[in-house]
């Protein structure tokens, strides 16, 4: 279930983000000479450069508002149905951007852009929740991890059709945009035989025998009781079904403050961390180290399989190892790296060999995002709120993170023109900042339920940890002015 869960869900998101570049060059010629058939002129550059920035931005605000509706949608019916209605929009868009070139029509490619984005923000919420929630407790974080893989590998296939030599051609770039289409009808197809998610069966429906029948379709024959248990504990007392609290509700919650905190604190990490610039900036910088231009997008697609690599390696390291060692010290050694690709690439317009150290650091870089930030922080999404806060929760998480994605977009060109290489010192400085906190603050999740994890939030808050810090300061400093 697990994989075709990925295959209509992260997978698409992913493809998404990594398959409009390719095509970019085709796009403008047709929107080009669609206008100049309508009206007898060609496009002046600047509306041009705008169409393009619109077809490109426009999946971002898809994606804000499929993300503020996922909240609402999965608690009124369920994560199965909405990922099943998701497929058919995803469908539909596909063949929008297949007729768009026959109909000689552009705007259908900002439609289906737009109809994409809101899929892509119902597919990353519902996936990421869904996907937690069949997995018993041992296996979570291996579940939980797969998000992160199908993102990577969505983004490796977009890199791979859009080559030349497969659909990155003036002809094929049609169904190169449509190819979501093809995974959302599989799912479509398997979905049906896989049941709603346990959690949701009984916390929210109140169908404890429905609970377990699914639990006994996705984890095999037993009894299932010590599972069974820790779900009635999150439920409202007197086995009634819990009350969901909605984004506005979880935000006025002083109880969840801490997680809502490490919430805010993980997607700002994954956003600001610098590997979205580091993407936009490969092309140059593989330039600069001499490869020929034809050769670069494969060195690009190897930067990518990277990612893949090391977000499958992450699987099976993550219940071994913990989701916190992995944040933090993730966060600390892409920092350190960060830190050395500033000097080389200060350093290789002297020195042309520092071109080749950068493109290994690109490599590093992309690698410990796959094993650390990248897997890891899906888990901790899913594992710090219980079932009831959790649809707000990746509501919020969702529209910051699809608003830090378009932040980026924007600023890195001018922090980039502005700041030159130095403009990687802005995220390493981000990067240390969150190894440091997630240290000091974020819990271990692995190997405990929602009901552990939460009071062990209560035992240790933010708030009285910051008090012994602050107190161990004082002492410091009261023993610093004695002298």
């Amino acid at each position: 279930m697990i994989l075709v869960l990925g295959i209509g869900g992260n997978l698409i998101v992913g493809y998404q983000i990594s398959v409009i570049n390719y095509p970019s060059v085709y796009i403008k010629r047709f929107m080009n000479k669609t206008w100049l058939e309508r009206t007898g002129t060609p496009l002046n550059e600047k509306t041009q450069l705008f169409l393009w920035s619109f077809a490109v931005s426009v999946y971002g605000v898809g994606g804000l508002l499929g993300c503020l509706c996922s909240g609402f949608l999965t608690v009124k019916y369920g994560k199965k149905k909405c990922q099943l209605s998701t497929n058919l929009l995803v469908i539909l868009t596909a063949v929008v951007m297949v007729c768009s070139k026959r109909a000689k029509c552009f705007e259908m490619v900002l439609l289906g852009r737009f109809g994409y984005g809101i899929c892509a923000g119902l597919c990353q919420a519902i996936h990421s929740q869904y996907v937690g929630e069949i997995s018993p407790k041992k296996w979570r974080g291996l579940a939980n991890a797969t998000s992160g893989f199908f993102w990577s590998l969505g983004k490796c296939w977009g890199q791979i059709l859009g080559l030349r030599e497969l659909l990155g051609t003036d002809s094929s770039w049609p169904l190169l945009l449509a190819f979501p289409g093809v995974a959302a009808f599989l799912q479509l197809l398997l979905l049906p035989f896989f049941p709603e998610s346990p959690s949701y069966l009984l916390i929210q429906e109140g169908d404890e025998e429905g609970c377990l029948k699914a639990m006994q379709q996705l984890w095999g024959q037993g009894d299932h009781q010590e599972e069974l248990g820790e779900l009635k504990k999150e439920m409202a007392p007197g086995g009634k079904r819990s009350k969901v609290l909605w984004p506005g509700e979880l935000l006025h919650d002083a109880s969840l403050r801490q997680q809502l905190s490490i919430l805010v604190a993980v997607i700002v990490t994954v956003q600001l961390c610098g590997i979205n610039a580091v993407y936009f900036y490969a092309f140059e910088m593989l330039h600069n180290a001499g490869l020929e231009e034809r050769l670069i997008p494969y060195v690009s697609l190897g930067i990518g399989f990277s990612e893949l690599f090391s977000s499958f390696l992450c699987i099976f390291t993550i219940e071994r190892y913990g989701r916190r060692p992995l944040v933090w010290k993730g966060c600390g050694s892409m920092a350190l790296v960060l830190f050395f690709l500033t000097g080389t690439l200060s350093l290789q317009k002297n020195l042309p060999w520092m071109s080749l150290c950068s493109v290994i650091l690109i490599f590093l870089l992309v690698i410990l995002f796959g094993v650390g930030p990248n897997g890891a922080t899906f888990s901790i999404m899913m594992e710090i709120f219980s079932q009831s806060s959790r649809p707000a929760a990746f509501t919020i998480g969702g529209c910051l993170s699809w608003a830090g994605l378009f932040i980026v977009g924007i600023a890195f060109p001018f922090a980039e023109e502005s700041l030159g290489p130095f403009c990687f010192l802005l995220f390493a400085t981000v990067l240390s900042g969150s190894g440091i906190f997630f240290y000091l603050f974020l819990p271990e999740t692995k190997g405990k339920s929602a009901v552990e994890i939460t009071e062990e939030f209560n035992r240790s808050s933010l708030g009285k940890k910051l008090d012994v810090l602050r107190k161990n300061f004082s002492e410091d400093h009261s023993v610093y002015s004695s002298f």
